[in-house]
């Protein structure tokens, strides 16, 4: 095994360091029990206490996690059929298709908000917890359709084919086969989407409305007038679940990867 040289080290611990040396401070004062955020008044659990008594703070929190999860599922959903209608069919216009599925991935945020706003404003549509669902679906869709369609890639069609040949439909071919195959890619996709709907500042801010403040508009609109020690509180908070999330995932993702390669060690013996 090749030894990292001082150099390697050095270099890996300056990235570490930028990349996490922020979160980790954030997250200490979270604990800080001095009102001022840049003072250390020794260790406390004050600040979540009082965040659990900022009933704005709260709502927010509640808005944003129903936003996630209603857009994460419906982008799952609709980004897994792009994935497999890229990866399994040939039809006219597929390139085309492929440019408007994959265009949020490359497209600035403040311009995907921009034309929603206008789409919104000219169908009349509502701005409000809907359309921010909406926004979200369409810019994270693509995120799971990425990472479904490489999984899918790699997934053995003859297997597919099989059942087909044996009389199962398409349909329960896809339910009993494919899905089981890359429902990790799958599940990765829900998190990555969840993790970005949570996330978004930017395009929830074009399309918001009255009754529809997210957590990010509340700690932005906050962090303005100067940066509260719940505030560091909050966000300790949704680290913690974000990286709780993540590790769920990639347990399970071992798990089924070890799964997949005893039963093709079983039928090769």
């Amino acid at each position: 095994m090749r030894r990292l040289s001082t150099i390697n080290i050095a270099a890996l611990a300056l990235g570490l360091a930028f990349l996490y040396l922020p979160i980790a401070v954030l997250v200490i004062y979270s604990f800080n029990g001095s009102r001022l955020v840049t003072l250390w008044g020794g260790w406390s659990l004050r600040w979540y206490g009082e965040l659990f008594r900022d009933a704005a703070m709260l709502e927010s929190a509640a808005i944003s996690l129903r936003l996630a999860l209603i857009s994460a599922s419906a982008a799952t959903v609709l980004g897994t059929l792009a994935a497999l209608a890229l990866a399994r069919e040939r039809f006219h216009g597929r390139l085309l298709f492929a440019g408007m599925v994959y265009a949020p991935l490359v497209m600035p945020e403040i311009i995907t908000g921009l034309s929603l706003l206008l789409l919104f404003v000219a169908f009349n549509f509502e701005r409000g917890f809907w359309a921010i669902a909406v926004a979200h679906t369409t810019l994270t869709l693509s995120f799971v359709a990425v990472i479904v369609q490489s999984r899918l890639a790699t997934v053995d069609r003859s297997l597919e084919e099989a059942a087909m040949d044996l009389g199962c439909p398409p349909l329960r071919t896809f339910l009993t086969v494919t899905l089981p195959l890359i429902w990790p890619a799958v599940a990765s996709g829900f998190l990555l989407a969840f993790a970005l709907s949570l996330d978004d500042l930017v395009i929830a801010n074009f399309v918001t409305g009255p009754g529809a403040t997210t957590l990010p508009i509340r700690i932005y609109s906050e962090v303005r007038l100067g940066v509260k020690p719940e505030i560091n509180a909050v966000c300790t908070i949704m680290i913690a679940v974000v990286a709780t999330g993540l590790v769920i995932a990639s347990l399970l993702t071992k798990r089924s990867q070890a799964r997949q390669d005893r039963g093709a060690l079983g039928a090769r013996l």
